[in-house]
């Protein structure tokens, strides 16, 4: 779950990361007010989840309050990337002498979080990036995590000017105190700034969180933005279903993570011979498939409008492919009993316990929609023919 920059800046001040005064705006006026509380030079940042916002025209600095009236005018409504800003961050203009990178981002491959620090922050990291690597500094985390002593070590290599160490080291624990706290997998400040005044201020930020611990975090449910997901997939979640969404055009419906992430392998090699058809899904009904499972998922899947043919794929064990055929039935006579479409060819493949009563089952009822093939790749190459012929 990515956060916007107030959200982000939500957290770290709570975690004691120094800050400068924000206040959010929806209008116009709302930007006034706010600058006119804060009073000098403000600057007003449109809030989406972007990156280079100030290069394309979504960070402007105001002088006054009139001026952020007529910048936040400017901003809300644009279009930024795909993103149309709907909110503005209004905050305290900050003199800045020297401007750093700061980030912790989970390295999954390795399996670890990594430290990564630049002297050379700002809009042009990436430059510095591409041009000289040696001046952003990636740092493994240890074991026992950011300390003090860590932190003024990233400092050093990163070569931060040594008056500003104490400082940026203690904004560093605390946004490490943070990653975990939260169960962050990107915690990212650019710039970390040194004021004239000698402040070291976060004055951007950018923090995803890890969907999976939400649980532990329910008072965050409220940065959650159904804008941000697609329909289908939170349809799939108010019921129960482990769903993705792809852009595909063969349904996936299978019992077992692994055996869904193989079946959406074998429709893709499929798919190459008949015009580069591709899985439109990923769905894992788990260890039950009872008919309102099922009827879930069908209804998800055949409410896809690219979707031309379904590919059904179960292995039984402890629940019998008698009882998926049985929930496939009963599904469809459900769909249908609704006026749901339940056109779209079905192909399905059991195997394992009871498959045999299964596919009896199911050629008992004589679906129109329903295909039965014995093996993966062949139930698999069927879908995918039936999908470019449609």
């Amino acid at each position: 779950m990515d956060l916007r920059e107030y959200e982000a800046k939500q957290l770290f001040g709570e975690y004691g990361v120094p800050l400068v005064e924000g206040q959010i705006a929806d209008t116009p006026e709302q930007a006034r007010l706010a600058a006119a509380g804060m009073g000098g030079r403000v600057v007003v940042k449109a809030q989406v989840k972007v990156g280079g916002r100030g290069k394309a025209g979504g960070v402007k600095v105001a002088h006054g309050a009139e001026d952020a009236r007529d910048k936040a005018e400017q901003i809300l409504g644009m279009d930024l990337k795909g993103h149309t800003v709907h909110r503005v961050l209004v905050e305290e203009a900050s003199e800045v002498e020297e401007e750093y990178y700061f980030s912790f981002l989970l390295d999954r491959a390795d399996r670890t979080f990594l430290s990564i620090c630049s002297a050379e922050g700002g809009t042009d990291i990436e430059e510095v990036a591409r041009e000289r690597p040696q001046a952003v500094v990636r740092t493994p985390v240890p074991p026992g995590g950011v300390d003090r002593a860590a932190a003024l070590e990233i400092c050093r290599e990163a070569k931060v000017p040594e008056g500003a160490h104490e400082c940026v080291a203690g904004a560093i624990t605390r946004l490490w105190g943070m990653a975990v706290g939260e169960d962050a997998t990107l915690v990212e400040v650019n710039p970390l700034v040194r004021t004239v005044d000698g402040r070291v201020i976060a004055l951007d930020g950018k923090v995803t969180l890890d969907d999976n611990a939400l649980f532990r975090h329910l008072e965050r449910v409220p940065f959650t933005d159904e804008a941000d997901f697609d329909a289908l997939e939170l349809r799939a979640a108010a019921k129960g279903l482990n769903y993705v969404k792809l852009d595909g055009q063969v349904g996936i419906i299978g019992n077992g993570a692994g055996l869904v992430m193989s079946t959406l392998d074998v429709v893709a090699y499929a798919g190459q011979k008949h015009g580069g058809v591709e899985p439109a899904n990923f769905l894992d009904i788990g260890g039950g498939a009872s008919a309102e499972v099922m009827a879930n998922g069908l209804e998800i899947i055949l409410g896809d409008a690219g979707v031309k043919s379904v590919f059904v794929n179960v292995f039984g064990g402890i629940t019998a492919c008698d009882a998926v055929a049985n929930g496939i039935v009963q599904a469809l006579e459900m769909l249908e009993g609704r006026g749901d479409d339940v056109s779209k060819p079905l192909v399905v493949r059991l195997d394992g316990n009871n498959a045999e009563l299964g596919r009896q089952i199911l050629t008992e009822r004589a679906h129109p929609a329903v295909r039965q093939v014995d093996t993966m790749d062949g139930a698999a190459a069927q879908a995918a023919e039936l999908a470019a012929q449609r």
